[in-house]
């Protein structure tokens, strides 16, 4: 029989061999991309640890062992399937993202970026929390539906101070922003089950929870300290100015990574 090697040497290395090489390095880098910051990290090196035990007690001739390990990988795909869930899902809408994303206009985009900067540290200021989620590639329709559909409205400053004014109906959910328009208010979303330091409350929580779920970003506003954070795949990082939010809106939503 052939070796692989050996067969390429035969025939040679064609155009699609490349290909073939790129798109397992692009699998492997969304791969990557959607496990890091996350628990399924962890998993994933356990899974991998297993395995390398799994290798080990065979060369040493550790019979136990390694026919429980053996039995135990024949469950693995199953496990994998509902461990990583939501990475799989994830995965699959960035490629399909390639394809049917959305991207608003440049001056729609600028608007945006400065009007929502100028309220993040406005409603700071006052010490009034706030949570703003922008839609990137994947679709938020269905977190935008637990929420007050606010049909498109113009995003303005004005708009997002009043929507998280503290007497007001909306203020604890979450603001959805899509293609530089208000797609929904008071919307509730996934709550990350990563540890987090005390000082952090539930608005933080949901802003990384969904960022990890989703390949969206969220702004969070701390009515406690008056601070500005951002969100993004899974990490949490705080903003000291409002030119600085607004440039970071900017990088993130021409694609940036964060």
């Amino acid at each position: 029989m052939i070796r692989t090697y050996e067969f390429l040497a035969q025939r040679g290395i064609f155009w699609f061999d490349i290909l073939d090489i790129l798109f397992v390095a692009i699998l492997i880098y969304l791969l990557i991309y959607q496990v890091r910051g996350t628990r399924s990290v962890h998993i994933f090196t356990g899974i991998l640890t297993l395995y390398l035990f799994y290798i080990l007690s065979g060369y040493f001739m550790m019979t136990a062992t390694h026919r429980l390990l053996q039995k135990a990988f024949f469950y693995i795909p199953f496990i994998v399937i509902v461990l990583f869930q939501p990475t799989m899902r994830n995965i699959l809408a960035s490629i399909g993202g390639i394809f049917v994303g959305r991207k608003a206009t440049k001056e729609k985009s600028a608007q945006l970026c400065a009007e929502t900067a100028r309220a993040a540290f406005n409603l700071a200021a006052n010490r009034f929390g706030a949570l703003i989620v922008f839609e990137r590639k994947q679709g938020l329709k269905n977190y935008a539906e637990t929420g007050c559909p606010m049909g498109g409205a113009l995003l303005t400053a004005d708009l997002l101070l009043t929507i998280f004014y503290p007497k007001t109906p909306l203020h604890d959910g979450a603001v959805i922003i899509s293609d530089g328009s208000v797609l929904a208010a008071g919307a509730f979303l996934p709550l990350s089950s990563m540890p987090l330091p005390t000082l952090y409350g539930t608005r933080h929580r949901a802003a990384l929870g969904i960022s990890e779920e989703t390949d969206s970003f969220a702004v969070v506003v701390s009515e406690e300290r008056g601070e500005v954070s951002i969100a993004v795949s899974g990490t949490l990082r705080k903003i000291d100015s409002e030119k600085e939010l607004e440039l970071e809106i900017i990088k993130l939503l021409k694609g940036s990574k964060g």
